[in-house]
């Protein structure tokens, strides 16, 4: 049977259906795996200890040695990324009682302020150059739920603790001490980190009961739309803006897989999000898998127009690496 590969063929998949596949034992076979023992901590209270391995892999990525413009390009698509989400979070908050059209500020700031970047390396690597592929260093910095903490506690929208914040951070900072200190650690790690994905998922699935995301339906579809549109035009205009092509803006219009672990982290900080944060998880899988399809093609619009390439040809070098884009590390 070719279960890897037909998993790879789903955007984000190693994500998305250890994911669903969680929720469904949680939802169907709620007591299933509560059994005790090594069976039970791979079930939904083993979710925490998973996600903090993740940051720990996540931050031995982050790497000090890139060159200026690199820094410069990458934190600028970080700024206008995260800048964008903060604002629209921030309004929907302030301006829309915290519920848009059924997407509350927990879901689009999550969806928008993180850029899967297995996918963001792969196209900049296709389509751009190695400086394009290189501004990811910074932007590396989304991953995971500190950033959105950070708005949600500085825009006074959650009550998390300093100290709670801090457990959040001390996983991602251990490990980029580490991974600065020893490129072999780093190498090790990042190779590995597609192993920790889909126990995570997994885990993060057995906390959620698919009877109460019925209600995000076609809004997960509508935040990935939005995602895609928002963030690709104000990351391309400061991707040009600061000397660069528009590809890697383009690149970074997406929703990175672990992003759907962010609604749930926030909430066990915050149990005031507890009762939004499954819907806010469902969605943010949507606009995983929506934005894992037309970002591609974005990047791909970009390339030829930068390139006057025929259209055949610039369609061929997005589907050429489309696949390994969607089993891509994210």
């Amino acid at each position: 049977m070719k279960i890897m590969k037909s998993i790879s063929r789903v955007p984000g998949g190693l994500m998305v259906v250890p994911l669903f596949i969680g929720m469904v034992i949680n939802t169907f076979f709620p007591t299933m795996l509560k059994i005790g023992g090594f069976t039970e901590a791979l079930s939904g209270i083993g979710y925490p200890t998973v996600l903090g391995m993740y940051l720990f892999v996540c931050g031995t990525k982050m790497t000090l040695k890139t060159a200026p413009s690199m820094l410069k390009r990458g934190f600028g698509i970080l700024s206008a990324k995260v800048g964008t989400a903060i604002i629209i979070a921030f309004a929907v908050s302030r301006l829309f009682n915290g519920d848009l059209f059924g997407l509350s500020a927990l879901a689009v700031m999550a969806a928008m302020s993180d850029t899967n970047g297995g996918m963001f390396l792969a196209l900049t690597s296709v389509m751009g150059s190695k400086e394009d592929a290189g501004t990811y260093v910074p932007q590396s910095i989304e991953t995971g739920p500190f950033l959105t903490m950070l708005f949600l506690v500085g825009a006074g929208l959650a009550n998390i603790p300093w100290l709670t914040m801090w457990s959040v951070v001390a996983p991602i900072l251990m490990g980029a001490i580490l991974g600065n200190l020893d490129e072999d650690l780093r190498k090790f790690f990042g190779d590995h980190e597609p192993l920790i994905v889909p126990f995570m998922a997994f885990t993060l699935g057995q906390n959620i009961n698919l009877n109460s995301v019925l209600a995000a339906g076609i809004q997960g579809i509508v935040l990935g739309v939005f995602v895609w549109a928002v963030t690709g035009l104000v990351c391309i205009l400061a991707d040009k803006k600061l000397g660069g092509s528009g590809i890697a803006g383009a690149a970074a219009s997406s929703t990175a897989g672990n992003a759907a672990a962010v609604p749930s982290a926030v909430a066990m900080a915050d149990h005031a999000y507890i009762a939004i944060a499954p819907i806010a998880t469902v969605q943010v899988a949507a606009s995983v898998i929506v934005t894992a399809v037309l970002t591609p093609l974005l990047t791909s619009w970009m390339y030829k127009k930068n390139h006057k390439e025929g259209p055949d040809q610039a369609a061929l070098d997005a589907s050429l690496y489309c696949k390994d884009v969607h089993s891509a590390k994210e």
